[in-house]
């Protein structure tokens, strides 16, 4: 009976989403400019990732689409969107209004193949799970965000303008299945950008490394998450990747690059819990350095 309602709990635990929330002074001062109460501005990214959407989660849709009303600049996506080969309508209704902002992606793993059945317990164990044999319609749902505007970072270096901000971004596919090949985007990126940022679903540090060597300001990843079967507190167990524990989900250094890692706001069907870590969404104010020249005395 105690195992019934742990079980209960956990799965509960699913329809209770999070907004989390950071600001980051990484701007040039004057980058951004003043409202009309002559206060700076700030540059808004939201960052979603892990919808694992499957038909029926009418709630998470719902959640989702009304983010919309943060009024965020960017959109970042960082995969494993789907969860059935009938997940893409429910993506697009979730994200709803979101896919007429501004918006960068790459894939997870989950959005070329569906997941398979698994023992939850064994997740514990953090071993790596081959992927399924069950090809998902993620053409289709690619599709769809481009024509919506959205970019696909996946191996590309995107330079883009964003009201006052210029910002350039790069990434590759999921590592955790050895799909990523960094050579394609490798080198500094765009030395006239306000902003540089990387996207990859799975926090692998080999791929973290290449980044940050490169010179990029913020990461931003899914896939862990956030531990999915947690302590107390939110600590996790296992990541199910090369990131330690300590960064399974949050806004960390990664060696001089920052590293948002989000908890995701969904499951794989076959694993449906959550225990001490519930689904959310992250939203980044990114402000003017008042520090800025000091930390950058080469940039101009």
């Amino acid at each position: 009976m105690a195992g019934v309602t742990t079980a209960l709990l956990a799965n509960r635990e699913l329809h209770h989403f999070e907004l989390h929330e950071y600001t980051l002074p990484l701007l040039k001062p004057g980058t951004l400019g003043t409202n009309t109460l002559g206060k700076p501005e700030e540059f808004r990214i939201l960052h979603l990732s892990d919808l694992h959407m499957i038909p029926g989660q009418e709630d998470k849709e719902e959640w989702v689409s009304g983010l919309v009303d943060l009024r965020p600049d960017l959109v970042i996506n960082t995969g494993d969107n789907l969860s059935h080969e009938k997940g893409v309508p429910h993506v697009l209704r979730a994200l709803g209004g979101l896919l007429d902002v501004p918006g960068l992606f790459v894939f997870g793993s989950n959005d070329y193949y569906g997941p398979r059945p698994v023992n939850p317990f064994l997740y514990l164990l953090g071993k790596k799970r081959p992927v399924g044999d069950n090809l998902l319609p993620w053409e289709g749902m690619k599709a769809a965000f481009q024509e919506h505007g959205w970019l696909d970072a996946t191996h590309a270096r995107r330079d883009i303008r964003v009201g006052r901000v210029k910002i350039a971004a790069a990434g590759v596919d999921d590592p955790h299945h050895d799909l990523d090949d960094y050579s394609t985007i490798a080198g500094p990126p765009n030395e006239r950008a306000d902003l540089a940022i990387a996207l990859v679903h799975a926090p692998e540090p080999r791929v973290l490394d290449r980044f940050e060597a490169d010179g990029y300001q913020l990461c931003f990843c899914g896939h862990t998450h956030g531990g999915q079967l947690c302590l107390p507190g939110g600590r996790a167990i296992v990541t199910n990747c090369g990131i330690d524990r300590e960064r399974a989900r949050g806004l960390h250094r990664w060696k001089s690059m920052l590293l948002h890692v989000t908890n995701g706001l969904g499951t794989s069907r076959y694993v449906p819990f959550r225990v001490f870590c519930r689904p959310s969404a992250t939203l980044l104010r990114i402000t003017d350095d008042p520090a800025y020249e000091e930390k950058h005395p080469n940039r101009h």
